[in-house]
């Protein structure tokens, strides 16, 4: 099948196999970048602020890798970046009560810090809820324009066992995505009982700003 884009080049500024799975999917040729930041430094008060000043940052690093604005507009073929960012906030069933859900707002979880943080992160959401924020963000490197949106998900979980908590982390991958988890990992999937999702809210940035 030939590639869609033919009138345009696609980068991906992400390691994440989803998101490479989901442009292949669609048809699409691209080439990946992953971008080195501190996501750490980046602080933000709420999590679509944070989802999307995260997606910049990336979009922002790897520009500064790659060859001046002025080259790239003299390609025959405008070159569009693609960065997302993802984060978790978790919602706990505690044990001691059962049949009432406690809410802990307000806690975003990024990337787990080691394979205890990634299980303590999994074991709450078993049988209780996460909101997902997601960010992506389209950078036009020949015309200098950025678009993006972020999108809110809620996501309600079956009890997800501790032996499949155990290969989760075994196998090492949730050790480098937001959360600890993968909703669309074979493993997770079938402990997923339902996902609610908002509508996409859009923005629009006219100029690209300095690096």
């Amino acid at each position: 099948m030939a590639p869609k884009n033919l009138s345009f080049k696609i980068i991906l500024g992400s390691s994440s196999m989803a998101r490479r799975k989901i442009l292949a999917d669609m048809g699409y040729d691209f080439t990946v970048m992953t971008a080195d930041i501190d996501e750490k430094s980046i602080r933000k008060e709420n999590a679509e602020e944070l989802v999307v000043a995260l997606a910049e940052a990336k979009a922002d690093a790897i520009m500064s890798r790659l060859e001046t604005t002025e080259q790239l507009e003299e390609n025959t073929h405008p070159t569009l970046l693609i960065t997302a960012d993802t984060i978790f906030f978790g919602y706990i069933l505690p044990t001691s009560i059962g049949i009432e859900v406690a809410v802990y707002q307000g806690i975003i979880r990024e990337k787990p810090s080691s394979k205890d943080e990634a299980r303590q992160f999994i074991k709450s959401y078993s049988g209780g809820q996460a909101t997902v924020v997601g960010s992506v963000v389209v950078t036009n490197l020949t015309k200098g324009i950025r678009k993006g949106a972020w999108e809110r998900s809620e996501v309600y979980f079956h009890e997800i066992p501790d032996e499949v908590i155990d290969s989760l982390i075994e196998e090492g991958i949730i050790l480098n995505v937001a959360g600890g988890l993968m909703l669309e990992h074979p493993l997770t999937l079938p402990f997923v009982d339902t996902v609610v999702k908002s509508n996409l809210v859009g923005f629009h940035i006219h100029g690209i700003k300095e690096y």
